[in-house]
């Protein structure tokens, strides 16, 4: 029996997840964005203006030695100066793109452009200052301020991020959105873009030419129509995000079309996936041989600034680190050598840049003979296999669950960093046998070193699925800077102190 198309539209619209779209119509999709840039202004000029003040304080206010020269602290003065750069940095904020909805709610590169548009508001003050010789300020308040508007304009950037990420799992804050293509690249976009909940993006379902309108292809996510629908389909669900998966659509012109049609469209955006890039997202350069530009794989994630960047903030937390917990190193050994026979160390050989492999050191946190004990659990035998660990793991020592779950075991790691082996932030280490759960993505894997601490950690460490860590692991590699590396370490804290996740 066939299905007429008026059917096919009813089974259709039976199956596309009207609830969300419904929440999001209570208030329109302009109206919430309008809030959240006023949203942002307020919080932008109330961070500023307390940027401002705090600097104040400690320049003229706590009397510090390391402000040697003597400058007018007139409150009324700096007073009405702060009263004239607010909306100065405001204006740099948006000239930067700071209240862009395409530049918000994006990751981490958010607080680079705070950042830059920090430092450009700090260099305006500095050039109206030498330019005109009569306006004379406090060279370390500015400084001071520069470092405070930054910190307090990022925070309030993040708290506002968390709040609108809430409301996006409530059903606002969300663009409706079609994949075009439900090969198994388009069936991947979708799981991804499912996964991460706070994407911004609804995926009602898709565009094929190969599959009939209404089947359910993944989920409860059907086949919308073709391609020649797609006007249609647009104007319909009121779509404001085309997904195109490029593998899916074998004629470059309908690609070229698609973009002509809707690629300058004021109303909706069009997104085509990297296909190849997809998976190959560790970088890569663009050379011209015979004025034919040839496309390269970069051999690591991160080079020159950026690995310079990443180096400094290494070293500059763990060199210290280690002068300070060189104590605790010398009691956590003691307490493993009393409490069960064997090494203090535990060398595990791991996965390290370009597939070299290395020691990572830990403090010894399993009995010496654990193989013999896992042989009579058959079951965590299967566990360790699947996920390469074990909740309640007979095999740990009592000081070894102790030291799981504070993540004091890991401390040793701080050698491997200074081997230039590891990284505070970066991937999960792995060990040679797991690289093939990795399948295509291995090529990522090994172009960054591991880290101590990362997105897995700060997202469930040992409670998150295998898949997800692989997942958290790619995003991570994909859209490092020194920023979300800050992030995580920020994160790390709290997680390490409430031991979820840890053993």
């Amino acid at each position: 029996m066939e299905t007429s198309p008026a059917n096919t539209n009813i089974l259709i619209d039976s199956v596309i997840p009207t609830k969300i779209q419904q929440a999001s119509r209570s208030i329109s999709r302009t109206a919430q964005w309008r809030l959240f840039t006023l949203g942002l202004i307020i919080s932008d000029t109330f961070a500023i203006g307390l940027g401002f003040r705090v600097a104040y304080f400690v320049r003229f206010e706590l009397s510090l030695d390391v402000f040697k020269v003597d400058v007018d602290p007139s409150f009324a003065f700096y007073q009405r100066l702060v009263i004239a750069l607010i909306p100065l940095w405001l204006i740099i904020f948006a000239l930067d793109g700071l209240y862009n909805r395409e530049k918000l709610l994006g990751g981490t590169e958010e607080y680079a452009l705070v950042f830059n548009a920090s430092t450009a508001g700090m260099f305006v003050v500095i050039a109206a200052g030498f330019l005109d010789p009569g306006f004379i300020f406090a060279r370390g308040w500015l400084m001071l301020a520069w470092g405070f508007a930054f910190l307090f304009t990022s925070f309030g950037r993040f708290l506002l991020r968390r709040v609108i990420y809430s409301l996006r799992k409530r059903g606002y804050f969300l663009s409706n959105a079609i994949i075009i293509g439900a090969n198994s690249e388009g069936l991947s976009l979708a799981e991804q873009l499912l996964r991460w909940k706070t994407s911004g993006l609804q995926i009602l379902g898709f565009i094929d030419k190969k599959i009939a309108p209404g089947k359910l292809v993944f989920r409860d996510l059907p086949v919308l129509g073709n391609l020649d629908q797609i006007d249609e389909l647009v104007e319909k669900y009121a779509i404001e995000e085309l997904v195109l998966a490029s593998s899916a659509i074998s004629s470059r012109d309908k690609i070229m079309d698609i973009f002509q049609r809707y690629g300058t469209a004021s109303h909706i955006n069009v997104r085509m996936s990297s296909g190849l890039y997809e998976i190959i997202t560790t970088g890569l350069t663009v050379k011209e041989f015979a004025y034919v530009p040839l496309v390269g794989i970069n051999k690591v994630r991160l080079t020159g600034i950026d690995q310079f960047l990443k180096m400094l903030l290494d070293y500059t937390l763990v060199i210290p680190a280690l002068i300070i917990l060189f104590p605790i190193f010398l009691v956590v050994g003691l307490v493993i050598k009393l409490d069960s026979p064997g090494p203090i160390i535990f060398r595990r050989r791991v996965m390290g840049v370009n597939g070299r492999q290395f020691c990572a050191y830990k403090f010894r946190t399993m009995r010496v003979d654990g193989d013999e004990i896992l042989a009579t659990y058959p079951e965590l035998k299967h566990q360790l296999a699947e996920n390469h660990k074990i909740k309640d793991d007979p095999r740990v020592t009592r000081i070894g669950g102790f030291l799981r779950k504070s993540s004091l075991d890991e401390l040793p790691q701080f050698i491997n960093i200074l081997k230039r082996e590891m990284s505070l932030v970066g991937p999960r280490m792995i060990a040679p046998a797991e690289v093939e759960k990795y399948d295509q993505w291995d090529i990522n894997l090994l172009t960054v070193r591991p880290g101590i601490t990362g997105l897995w950690q700060v997202s469930g460490r040992s409670d998150v699925s295998y898949e997800e860590r692989v997942r958290l692991d790619m995003y991570y590699i994909r859209n490092w800077s020194i920023w979300l590396d800050l992030q995580i370490l920020l994160q790390t804290v709290p997680v390490v102190i409430r031991g979820n996740g840890a053993y």
